[in-house]
C-alpha cells in the first residue's frame, strides 16, 4: 500500500501541472493580456494610462483632488504603470496636487492627473461621456496611495 502510495506522490511530481501565474490576473496590470505582461517586473517597460470618467458621464472626470503629504525631500516618484519598478516619468514635491481618477485593484496605487504649476485646464473638472485613457495636455501616471491625503472630492 505505502509503494502505491509512494509511486503516486512519484507520478504526480512528474506530472505538467499548470502555470498558477497564467490562471491568476495581475491585480497591478489588471486589463493587460497576460502575453504582455512580463515574468518580472525589473523586465517591464510597460506603462498603463490612467483611465477617467469612471465615476459616470454625470460627474467630474477625475472626482477627488489630493495632495503629496510625508514625501520627504525627494518627493513622491510619479510612475508609467502601477506598481514600484515602473518607470519613473516625474516627483511630486510636499504639498504638490493632482487630480485623483482611479485606483490599482490592490488599491495601493492612484491613477492621478498632476496639477501644473502655470495655470492650466488639464480637462478632467467636467464630466466625461465614457470611461477612456487620459489624453489631455497634463502630465499623468500613478503614485503611492499612502503618500497622497485627498483634499476635495
Amino acid at each position: 500500500m505505502r509503494s502505491l502510495l509512494a509511486l503516486a506522490l512519484i507520478l504526480a511530481a512528474c506530472s505538467k501541472s499548470s502555470d498558477v501565474l497564467e490562471d491568476l490576473p495581475n491585480s497591478s496590470l489588471a486589463g493587460a493580456p497576460r502575453e504582455d505582461v512580463p515574468e518580472t517586473r525589473l523586465e517591464s517597460r510597460l506603462t498603463r494610462s490612467v483611465t477617467i470618467g469612471e465615476d459616470g458621464p454625470r460627474l467630474d472626470a477625475c472626482g477627488a483632488m489630493g495632495q503629496a503629504a510625508r514625501v520627504g525631500a525627494k518627493g513622491l516618484a510619479v510612475r508609467a504603470a502601477p506598481f514600484a519598478d515602473a518607470k519613473e516619468i516625474a516627483r511630486m514635491g510636499e504639498g504638490s496636487r493632482a487630480w485623483v481618477c482611479t485606483r490599482s485593484l490592490d488599491q495601493k496605487w492612484l491613477g492621478v492627473v498632476l496639477v501644473p504649476e502655470a495655470a492650466a485646464d488639464c480637462g478632467v473638472s467636467e464630466p466625461v461621456d465614457r470611461k477612456q485613457p487620459y489624453v489631455g495636455p497634463c502630465l499623468s501616471g500613478w503614485v503611492s496611495s499612502a503618500a497622497i491625503r485627498l483634499i476635495a472630492g
